[in-house]
């Protein structure tokens, strides 16, 4: 590649590094819904094959936002929101969620992923966008076996869609009668473990598999791209976290639909 090739592909990275920065703190999430399509651009670019693209994208999008969720959670918790018993209730099971995650990510095909983004980010998108105060599972979330379970299927979905868990665990949280920033705050504690077993997961899911990733790479993590990405994603998480706490209700729910709106679409026309 030449020099202005790089140029471009470094500053892509660097500007998808703004974006994930800002979603991290606005919605309690890594940014990996920015970080993997603008990844999977710089890899097709780069000559990655598609064999290993998809989950290169997913391993280094969680490797990028593990200090993006750490910024983005002690922002939150200085502000004295979210649901602490929540978050220890959910870490255990969602790290065995994202083991699962990571060991499907070293036998099952690329296109596994593409779909569980698209089809995830939909769901939840419809219901932050059409849903109503009466779209609820309960007036508290349950304190039995449903909370594990709640746990891994959050840590499974952020496994194959990159992301750490906020998405998904926004949704549960708001059904049962949370406010949305109140998830946000819950989501974003929840990330951290997520965010730190995911890319330990997929380093070594991916070893197998070394001689077709790109260079200074580690299982399906690119070094590269966590070192461009990460310092800039981290600093930027801060402002979005504040500005969370400033924007009504009802305006951050249809951001964040829309938002997960736009890269389900994008995932279904990459299937295409």
């Amino acid at each position: 590649m030449s020099l202005e090739e790089l140029a471009v592909l470094a500053a892509a990275i660097a500007g998808g590094g703004v974006a994930t920065g800002v979603l991290a703190g606005l919605f309690g999430i890594g940014g990996g819904g920015v970080i993997v399509p603008v990844l999977y651009e710089v890899f097709r670019a780069l000559g990655v094959t598609e064999d290993v693209r998809m989950q290169l994208c997913v391993g280094t999008s969680l490797a990028i936002i593990v200090p993006t969720t750490f910024r983005s959670y002690f922002t939150h918790r200085a502000a004295g929101v979210g649901l602490p018993d929540v978050v220890r209730a959910w870490t255990l099971p969602a790290i065995i969620g994202v083991a699962t995650g990571a060991a499907l990510a070293a036998i099952a095909p690329a296109a596994l992923f593409k779909i569980a983004f698209a089809v995830i980010a939909g769901a939840i998108a419809t219901k932050l966008l059409f849903g109503s105060q009466t779209w609820r599972l309960g007036n508290d979330l349950p304190r039995g076996p449903a909370m594990p379970l709640f746990g891994y299927l959050i840590g499974l979905c952020s496994s194959l869609m990159g992301v750490s868990g906020g998405s998904m665990s926004n949704m549960i949280i708001t059904l049962y009668g949370k406010s949305i920033h109140t998830a946000v705050a819950t989501s974003a504690g929840l990330g951290v473990p997520i965010a730190v077993a995911g890319t330990i997961g997929f380093m070594l899911a991916g070893l197998p598999r070394q001689d077709l990733m790109p260079p200074l790479s580690i299982g399906y993590v690119s070094l590269v791209g966590f070192a461009v990405m990460a310092p800039i994603s981290s600093f930027v998480a801060g402002y979005g976290a504040k500005l969370a706490h400033a924007l009504p209700h009802r305006r951050l729910e249809i951001l964040f639909g829309l938002y997960l709106a736009t890269m389900s679409a994008r995932f279904v026309v990459s299937l295409v």
